[in-house]
């Protein structure tokens, strides 16, 4: 079965188009495929498949072999690769996702998709839509006791849910320590991404996130649309951010006009192969 492996500001993932391969059983795919030691290495699985309410369907598999709704960084990758591989001429693209459908706007240069604009739609701040068990609406600056520390989460759906706290120092945070427990805390009925941010000025922060169902990871989309999103909830930045994270930066915006949240960043190919192990 032929692969691609890519990443987005560091975030990898093993990418399958299906519309030549047939994946019986991605669950345990993504987990032997993910595996660094004994597979390809990754963040997790992407399958690029037909779609009969957009122009594609993305799933994704973390590398636990959950499936997730939705990553943004998977998503700029995919446009990359839907256009240099040639199964679309299209510069805006409908993509179908679990967490709803996502539009892309690519900036091709010479033939290259240099950047990747997503429409990653409305936050979602309601408590149960997230879901978060909580009374406030939003959920803004909820007191949660993780371990021997008290944190202040600000709670965010992009399609996936997020609890996003701010920290000093993030670069040496201990953020394995903390997210972890913070991923499965029972106010988080369907687990969470755990965003640690830093709040540099009012248009620069710097992140770190541990991610649900994979650990901590060098970028997450998502996760930055959602940290951005708690910043000016909390009246830490403006509207536009440049979030700085372990692998790279991306550029978000909430904008006022629509409420939608837009990420700006880069895609990149790292290498094609072919796996052969069964599964």
């Amino acid at each position: 079965m032929r692969f691609t492996k890519m990443h987005g500001c560091g975030n990898d993932y093993i990418y399958i188009n299906c519309f030549e391969e047939k994946v019986e059983n991605p669950e345990k795919l993504a987990i032997a495929m993910s595996e660094r030691h004994f597979g390809v290495g990754a963040d997790g699985l992407v399958l690029i498949m037909p779609s009969e309410k957009g122009d594609f369907r993305m799933r994704m598999f973390n590398l636990d072999g959950s499936e997730g709704e939705m990553c943004g960084n998977a998503v700029r990758c995919i446009g990359k690769y839907v256009y240099e591989r040639g199964l679309t001429e299209k510069k805006l693209i409908a993509l179908e996702t679990a967490g709803g459908m996502k539009y892309l706007d690519l900036n091709v240069v010479d033939g290259i998709v240099e950047t990747v604009t997503v429409d990653m739609g409305e936050p979602i701040l309601e408590a149960a839509m997230i879901p978060v068990e909580s009374e406030k609406h939003p959920v803004i600056g909820e007191t949660v006791h993780i371990l021997d520390t008290e944190y202040a989460f600000t709670c965010v759906s992009m399609g996936n849910p997020h609890g996003v706290t701010f920290v000093e120092g993030v670069k040496y945070f201990p953020v394995e320590k903390y997210g972890s427990v913070a991923e499965v805390h029972p106010m988080f009925p369907r687990k969470a991404n755990i965003e640690f941010v830093e709040v540099v000025d009012d248009s620069h922060i710097k992140m770190r996130v541990w991610e649900r169902g994979s650990g901590e990871t060098w970028a997450c989309g998502t996760g930055a649309s959602a940290s951005v999103v708690a910043c000016i909830l909390n009246g830490k930045t403006g509207r536009k951010v440049e979030v700085e994270l372990i692998g790279g930066k991306l550029t978000i915006e909430w904008r006022e006009a629509d409420n939608h949240v837009y990420m700006t960043g880069p895609a990149a190919f790292s290498f094609d192969g072919v796996w052969l192990q069964e599964v």
